[in-house]
C-alpha cells in the first residue's frame, strides 16, 4: 500500500481543534478502512446516513466508495493518524448538452468525530473538485431530523435551497464560489489556525531534547531562558547522559518523559532529527521548534513527513526559536541573549539574525514584543499562520513581518488584507534588486519584475512595506503612539529656522504637504508665540519661545483641523536652561491626547528614534533626523488612506465565455503539449471570449487574400496596416516586420510581397488591420507568476514601453479599488484624465479591459503571458491593436482552499 502522504492527491488540512487530518481520494486498498467507519456507526447514525439501520449498508457504501476511479463519480477521505474518519462523495447526473451539470452527494463521519470540522472540510475539497470537474450544483438526500448534516450543509457559505417532502428534505447546493463562500471559508481556517498554534505559543509543557551538560550548547541556552523568563508549567530536559541541567528534571528520551508535552524544542545534531521528530509524534507532542540546521533533503523530508503524519505544527528548522510575553503564558524558547521585553509588537522573521535585532530595538524603544516567531527555513508555520494568532491575540497592537519567500501569496494577501484593518502590518521590502526577468521574451514579462510583483503585494494588502529595519522601528514608533493621520498636510514648527527649512524639505521630499495656514490662524499663533515669530507654516517659534507657548501652538495647530499632523522640531539652546523654559516641556507635559499625531525631531539625539513620555502616558515618537520622521509620518499617511477606503469587491462581468476558453486553451495544448505563442487569429478568438475590444483584422496567407482584405475591412480611403507573422516573432517593429499607412488594395498587395520577399521562407502569412485613429497609447498584460499567480500590468505603451518603463502592477483577481490604482498609479495617468484641457479617455472601457484580463488570468492558469500593446485610448472607446499571447501546460490551484503546504521545497508565507 502506497504511504498517503506521498500521494500527489494527498493534503493535509487542519480542522476546528487544531488537530490535522488528511484530506485524498479514495482508492481500493481503503475498503477495509472505509468498510470499519460504518461499521463502527452507531444505529442512531446508520439511520440518519442510510434512511435505515440496516448494516449491508457499510459494504455497500464501502464497496462504492473505494471502487477503481471512473468517470462522473468522485470520493474523498478524511485520514488521522492512518484512520479514516470521514468520507464524502459526489456522483454526477444526466445532463443534457449545454445545461448546468449537477451531481448527488453523501457525507460520513466517524463515530465520536462529529463537531470538529471534518465534514465541513471534505465538502470543502469535494467542490473544489466538483467544480474543476464542471459540476455547477450538489444535491443531497436527508432525514428533516438530521439537524447537524443540515446544519453542515447551511454554514458551509455556498447558496443553498432546501425542499421539504414529509420526513425528506433535499438540499441544492450551488457550487459557485463568491465573496461570501471565501469569507466562510476563512473564518473556519482561522478559527483552526489559532487552536493548532496554542501548543506552540502557550504550551502548558515544555520539553528541550539536546540540552547540553556543559554550558555554551544552543539547547541548554534555551533550557535557561525558558527557566529565567518565568515559564510556569512543566519543564523538562532530554539528554540520557545526565538527571538535571539548570536545575530542571532531565530524562533519557521523549518517551522516558512523565507526562507528554505539548511542546517539544530540539537541539540535536541535523541526522538526529527525524528520529527525535517520530518520537515526539509517536508520543504525541503537539508542536515542535526545530532550532537544528544543515539538514540534508533526506533529513529534511523525514521531518516533514513525520510532522504531516502526527499532525504537529513545526516551526524551524535552522531558527532562533519562540516567544510569548503574555502574563498568563510567559515562554522564551529561544537562545537570544537577552530576553525579549513585553509590550504590544507580534514578529515574525525568517532570519534569526534580523530577529534578534527587531526584538532589541523594539525593546529599547518601548514598544515590546507580545509574540515572536523565528521561521528560519519555513517548513510550516508561516507568516500567514502569525498574522491570524495576532489578529486573534487581544495582547497584539502591531504586526511586524520579515519573510524572505512566499509560498501563497493570494491566500497571505487575503488574510493580510484582513488583519491589516485591525492593526498596522509592517515588514521590510527585502531583495530589491533588479535581477531576474529582464531577457524575457515579451513586454509584459520584461517589465514585471520580482520587486514589482511584492510590491503589489505589499500595496494591495494594505501592508507598510519599509527599506530597512530602522525605518521600520521608525514607523512603528509612530503607530503605536500616535492617532491616524487623516491626510498628508504637516505643520511643522521649530524654535530655530534652519531646523525648520530642514524638517519641511524631508516632509516635502517624503510625499507630504506643509501648506500656508489661512489668515485667521496665522494671526491666532502670533498672539501665542514671542514677538519676531514666523507663524506661516513652517512655523518658526524663535529661541526665545517659553514651554508654555510652544505647547500652546502644539495644542491648537493639532486641534484646528488645517492640518493633519505636527511635526516639531527642537534644537537645544542657552535660553532653554531653565526647566520652565525646556520646549521639551511643551511634548512631554501635555494633559488630555491630541486628536492628530505629533512627532519630534531633536538633532542633537543621538538616538535614532525614542519615545518621550507625556503626562497621560501617550508617549511621543522623538527622532534624531527629520528624514526619518518624515518617512515614518509618510508611511501612516498611505497606511490611514488604506484602511479609509472601503474594501474592494471583484466587480461582475457579462459575456465571459469561461467553458469556451479552456476548450480552447486544452485544445492548443494537445497538440502543442509544451506550450507555446498562440498566432493571431487563436489570440483574437481568445480575446474574444473576454469580450475585450480589439481593432478589425483580417488573417491573410497570400498577397490575393490581403488585396482582399482590405475591401472587407475599411471604407474608402481608410490606410492599412500590415504585419507579418511567423512562429516565434515577438517583436514585429524591431525586425522590420511591420508597414503602416498603406493606402489601397494594391499598396497592401505590395507590401505584403516585400515582406516575403524579405523573410523568405520564414514569414508564413500576415495580419491586415485599418490603421487604428490616434489617441494615448497604453500598454496592458498579464504575467503568471510561479509563486503570486497572475500580474495584471498596466502603464504607457507603443515601442518605448520598456525603455520609460512607465508601469504599474496589481495580483489579480483585481477588485474595483485595484483597477482604480493601477490606472492612476503610472506617471502618464494625467494623459488619461484630460491634461491641459484635453478629453478625458473612456476610463469605463480601460477599467474594462483591465478587468477582463484579470478575470481571463484567473480562469486560465495556463495563460503564461498577455500582451496587449498598444492598446488605444480615446475618448470614444478603447481597443487593442496587437495582441500577444503565450500558453504553457499548467494545473489550476486554488489559493484559498483550506490546505497546508505540501512540500519541504516550498518555504509558504
Amino acid at each position: 500500500m502506497t504511504d498517503p502522504a506521498h500521494r500527489p492527491d494527498t493534503v493535509h488540512a487542519l480542522l476546528a481543534d487544531g488537530s490535522t487530518v488528511e484530506i485524498r481520494a479514495a482508492g481500493p486498498q481503503d475498503r477495509d478502512e472505509v468498510l470499519r467507519m460504518h461499521r463502527e456507526m452507531s444505529p442512531e447514525d446508520l439511520r440518519l446516513r442510510f434512511f435505515a439501520a440496516n448494516p449491508s449498508y457499510a459494504s455497500e457504501a464501502a464497496a462504492r466508495i473505494c471502487a477503481p476511479a471512473h468517470s462522473g463519480y468522485r470520493a474523498l477521505l478524511a485520514v488521522a493518524r492512518g484512520r479514516v474518519v470521514g468520507a464524502a462523495e459526489y456522483t454526477t447526473l444526466p445532463a443534457t448538452p449545454g445545461e448546468p451539470v449537477s451531481a448527488d452527494m453523501a457525507l460520513a463521519v466517524a463515530e465520536g468525530r462529529h463537531g470538529q470540522g471534518i465534514g465541513t472540510l471534505l465538502l470543502e475539497h469535494l467542490v473544489h473538485a466538483a467544480r474543476d470537474a464542471g459540476v455547477s450544483t450538489f444535491t443531497a438526500e436527508a432525514l428533516a431530523e438530521n439537524h447537524a448534516v443540515l446544519k453542515v450543509f447551511a454554514d458551509l457559505g455556498l447558496r443553498t435551497s432546501r425542499h421539504f417532502d414529509g420526513t425528506d428534505v433535499r438540499c441544492t447546493v450551488h457550487l459557485e464560489e463568491d465573496e461570501h463562500y471565501l469569507s466562510a471559508v476563512d473564518q473556519r481556517g482561522r478559527i483552526a489556525d489559532v487552536a493548532s498554534l496554542r501548543p506552540l505559543l502557550r504550551p502548558r509543557s515544555v520539553a528541550v531534547v539536546g540540552a547540553g551538560r556543559r554550558p555554551g550548547s544552543v539547547g541548554r541556552a534555551v533550557l535557561g531562558n525558558l527557566r529565567s523568563g518565568g515559564f510556569d508549567g512543566p519543564l523538562y530536559a532530554v539528554n540520557p547522559h545526565a538527571d538535571v541541567i539548570e536545575g530542571t528534571p532531565a530524562h533519557p528520551s521523549v518517551a522516558a518523559l512523565p507526562l507528554v508535552p505539548e511542546l517539544v524544542v530540539v537541539a540535536v545534531p541535523a541526522p538526529d532529527v527525524p528520529k527525535t521528530a517520530e518520537e515526539c509524534g509517536a508520543r504525541g507532542v503537539g508542536a515542535l521548534v526545530v532550532l537544528t540546521a544543515g539538514l540534508d533533503a533526506a533529513q529534511a523530508e523525514a521531518l516533514f513527513t513525520t510532522c504531516r503524519r502526527y499532525g504537529m505544527r513545526l516551526v524551524g528548522p535552522n531558527c532562533l526559536g519562540v516567544a510569548n510575553t503574555a502574563d498568563e503564558a510567559r515562554l522564551n524558547a529561544t537562545f537570544a541573549a537577552h530576553p525579549p521585553l513585553p509590550g504590544r509588537a507580534g514578529v515574525a522573521v525568517q532570519s534569526g539574525g534580523v530577529g534578534i535585532a527587531l526584538l532589541e530595538r523594539l525593546g529599547r524603544l518601548g514598544v515590546g514584543i507580545s509574540s515572536f516567531v523565528s521561521l528560519g527555513d519555513k517548513y510550516d508555520v508561516s507568516g500567514n499562520d502569525m498574522l491570524q494568532w495576532w489578529e486573534s491575540d487581544h495582547g497584539t497592537r502591531l504586526a511586524v513581518l520579515h519573510l524572505e519567500s512566499f509560498g501563497n501569496p493570494r491566500a497571505f494577501s487575503r488574510t493580510a488584507r484582513r488583519v491589516a484593518r485591525g492593526m498596522p502590518v509592517l515588514t521590510v521590502d527585502a531583495g530589491r534588486s533588479d535581477a531576474g526577468r529582464r531577457a524575457a521574451a515579451s513586454h509584459t514579462a520584461a517589465a514585471a519584475t520580482p520587486t514589482m510583483t511584492r510590491r503589489a503585494l505589499f500595496t494591495q494588502a494594505g501592508i507598510i512595506a519599509t527599506h530597512s529595519i530602522a525605518e521600520l522601528v521608525d514607523t512603528a514608533a509612530l503607530l503605536y503612539t500616535q492617532p491616524p493621520p487623516a491626510g498628508a498636510d504637516v505643520a511643522v514648527i521649530s524654535n530655530a529656522g534652519g531646523a525648520a527649512v530642514l524638517a519641511a524639505d524631508a516632509c516635502v521630499e517624503a510625499g507630504l504637504n506643509v501648506p500656508a495656514l489661512d489668515t485667521a490662524l496665522v494671526d491666532e499663533l502670533r498672539t501665542l508665540l514671542p514677538p519676531g515669530a514666523a507663524t506661516a507654516n513652517p512655523v518658526d517659534t524663535t529661541a526665545a519661545v517659553t514651554a508654555d507657548r510652544l505647547r500652546a501652538c502644539v495644542d491648537r495647530l493639532a486641534a484646528h483641523g488645517a492640518v493633519d499632523a505636527v511635526l516639531v522640531a527642537l534644537v537645544p539652546t542657552a535660553l532653554a536652561s531653565g526647566t520652565d523654559q525646556d520646549p521639551l516641556l511643551a511634548l512631554t507635559g501635555t494633559p488630555g491626547r491630541r486628536p492628530r499625531p505629533v512627532l519630534a525631531v531633536l538633532l542633537d539625539q543621538e538616538a535614532p528614534v525614542r519615545l518621550l513620555t507625556s503626562t497621560d502616558d501617550r508617549a511621543i515618537p522623538a527622532y534624531g533626523e527629520p528624514q526619518s520622521a518624515a518617512r515614518a509620518l509618510a508611511h501612516a499617511v498611505r497606511h490611514a488612506r488604506w484602511r479609509a477606503e472601503p474594501p474592494g469587491t471583484i466587480p461582475p462581468l457579462s459575456g465571459i465565455d469561461t467553458a469556451g476558453a479552456t476548450a480552447m486553451v486544452e485544445e492548443y495544448l494537445t497538440h502543442h503539449p509544451d506550450g507555446g505563442w498562440l498566432d493571431p487569429r487563436a489570440c483574437a478568438a481568445l480575446l474574444d471570449r473576454y469580450h475585450i475590444p480589439q481593432l478589425p483584422w483580417a488573417w491573410a496567407e497570400d498577397e490575393d487574400s490581403a488585396a482582399e482584405a482590405v475591401r472587407h475591412l475599411t471604407e474608402e480611403n481608410t490606410r492599412m496596416a500590415l504585419k507579418a507573422y511567423w512562429p516565434g516573432l515577438v517583436h514585429k517593429s524591431d525586425q522590420g516586420a511591420l508597414r503602416l499607412d498603406l493606402e489601397g488594395a494594391e499598396e497592401v498587395r505590395t507590401a505584403y510581397r516585400e515582406l516575403r520577399e524579405r523573410f523568405p521562407g520564414r514569414m508564413t502569412a500576415a495580419l491586415v488591420q485599418p490603421m487604428a485613429r490616434r489617441g494615448t497609447e497604453l500598454f496592458a498584460g498579464v504575467v503568471q507568476d510561479e509563486v503570486f499567480g497572475p500580474l495584471v500590468l498596466f502603464g504607457l505603451g507603443g515601442t518605448a514601453t520598456e525603455l520609460l518603463a512607465d508601469h504599474a502592477a496589481r495580483l489579480a483577481p483585481l477588485t474595483d479599488r485595484d483597477v482604480h490604482t493601477l490606472i492612476t498609479s503610472p506617471r502618464c495617468a494625467p494623459l488619461l484624465f484630460g491634461y491641459r484641457g484635453g478629453q478625458a479617455v473612456d476610463l469605463e472601457g480601460l477599467e474594462q479591459v483591465l478587468l477582463r484580463l484579470s478575470r481571463m488570468a484567473c480562469d486560465l492558469p495556463q495563460l503564461a503571458e498577455a500582451d496587449l500593446n498598444p492598446v488605444i485610448a480615446r475618448p470614444d472607446g478603447v481597443v487593442a491593436l496587437d495582441v500577444r499571447l503565450r500558453i504553457l501546460p499548467r494545473q489550476a490551484h486554488d489559493p484559498y482552499l483550506r490546505r497546508l503546504r505540501a512540500a519541504t521545497r516550498r518555504q509558504g508565507a
